[in-house]
């Protein structure tokens, strides 16, 4: 006897659901491939094998509304495949089991999926799950192909000035590039780069950590603050802090981020502990803030050796409140100790410096050889292109 056809909502029927199911264990996606099947308006494409992680990106070329993974076959590499999928994709995504642990639970949760099925699937259930999904299809179906620029700020000491370096940076990415840009302050327990934007936030980054099982797009919304600029800030609490900072809960709120914003920038401090450890990644732009001394020098040569050329990330070495004159160290010197280029350097401005944090006011605000500094980088991170200024010609006579 064949399944009953269910109707869909009109939201969903009027435009064919589009959904991938994996699943490598034919006895349990057969059941679910049955019941997708007797949903009016939705379109169903099955894969009998998981597919490699390199392969994601071609998956994704299918533009599908919805993917449903088969979590029993091998639930390491499932995780990993719906981590993969959801990072670089709006799509929904599900996973579907023959039991409920609850610490799998929340691990597909961190991982992206924002539907835990469980056998038996009925025909009324998957419909259910549909609905949900087709309210959090992207008006006109329009797919984000992929998630925002990760660019992280840490200091090889404390001191550094990377708060400075970080804010005035995502403000001038807001400003020049006019693309969607949140700094998030991972300078836990005691960030303040709110403070150096003028901004008292309601909430902050530990609200986000705390409650990273369920953060998605919509609640990481409701913590922001917003700058006159128009940069989106997740602040560090206004109080100490003693919330737990795990490596899970970070990249699920860098994740959640991303896939909202075009430049995801990240005050980490000068912390180098596990959490903050795992955005060193392939793709990931970090900015390594110094000043010019022995100890930060050797800080950095450790850093850069032991831990940031090994993560794949490309790093960009920043020396902060530079002045060349009154180096003890020449330029060569510095690189040999690095073991890389100097890509940046802020110059020092006292005067700049103080005015802005009395007043609240960013750097980039105004007008001062920091302020032209860092647009520098902004710009050059974003892709505009410096216009030349033409250079005045002498006459003597007018």
């Amino acid at each position: 006897m064949n399944s009953p056809i269910t109707r869909l909502p009109d939201a969903l029927s009027s435009g064919s659901l589009s959904i991938g199911l994996i699943g490598p264990a034919a006895q349990r996606r057969e059941p679910i491939a049955a019941a997708l099947a007797s949903l009016q308006g939705a379109s169903t494409r099955e894969f009998p094998h998981y597919p490699d992680l390199d392969d994601v990106p071609r998956l994704l070329e299918s533009s599908f509304d919805v993917i449903i993974v088969e979590l029993d076959s091998n639930p390491e590499h499932a995780l990993d495949l719906v981590e993969a999928i959801c990072s670089n994709s709006p799509v929904t995504v599900m996973v579907y089991s023959e039991q409920v642990q609850p610490e799998m639970l929340v691990r597909c949760m961190r991982a992206g999926a924002r539907e835990f099925l469980t056998h038996p699937i009925t025909s009324n259930s998957i419909a259910e799950a549909m609905v949900r999904a087709s309210v959090r299809r992207p008006s006109g179906f329009a797919v984000k192909k992929t998630a925002g620029r990760l660019l992280v700020f840490a200091g090889v000491k404390g001191g550094s000035g990377v708060t400075t370096v970080a804010t005035n940076f995502a403000l001038s990415l807001a400003q020049e590039a006019g693309h969607r840009t949140v700094l998030i302050d991972l300078n836990l327990p005691l960030g303040d780069a709110a403070l150096g934007l003028g901004l008292s936030p309601m909430y902050s980054t530990a609200n986000a950590l705390v409650n990273s099982n369920r953060l998605d797009g919509n609640y990481l919304s409701t913590l922001l603050a917003r700058h006159s600029s128009g940069l989106a800030v997740l602040g560090a609490p206004d109080k100490y802090s003693t919330v737990q900072v795990t490596e899970e809960a970070v990249e699920r709120l860098v994740h959640v981020a991303r896939q909202d914003f075009d430049y995801v920038v990240i005050d980490a401090g000068s912390r180098f502990d596990a959490a903050i450890k795992s955005l060193f990644a392939a793709g990931t732009q970090v900015y390594l803030v110094l000043q010019v001394g022995v100890s930060e020098l050797r800080n950095a040569n450790r850093l850069i050796a032991e831990l940031l050329k090994s993560s794949g990330a490309k790093i960009d070495v920043v020396l902060n409140r530079f002045t060349s004159r009154t180096l003890s160290i020449d330029e060569a010197s510095i690189e040999k100790a690095l073991t890389m280029p100097i890509a940046w350097k802020v110059p020092g401005d006292y005067p700049a410096a103080r005015n802005a944090q009395n007043t609240a006011t960013p750097l980039v605000m105004e007008d001062s050889p920091i302020a032209r500094a860092i647009k520098q980088m902004s710009k050059a991170a974003s892709g505009v292109q410096e216009v030349p200024e033409k250079k005045k010609r002498f006459h003597l006579f007018k």
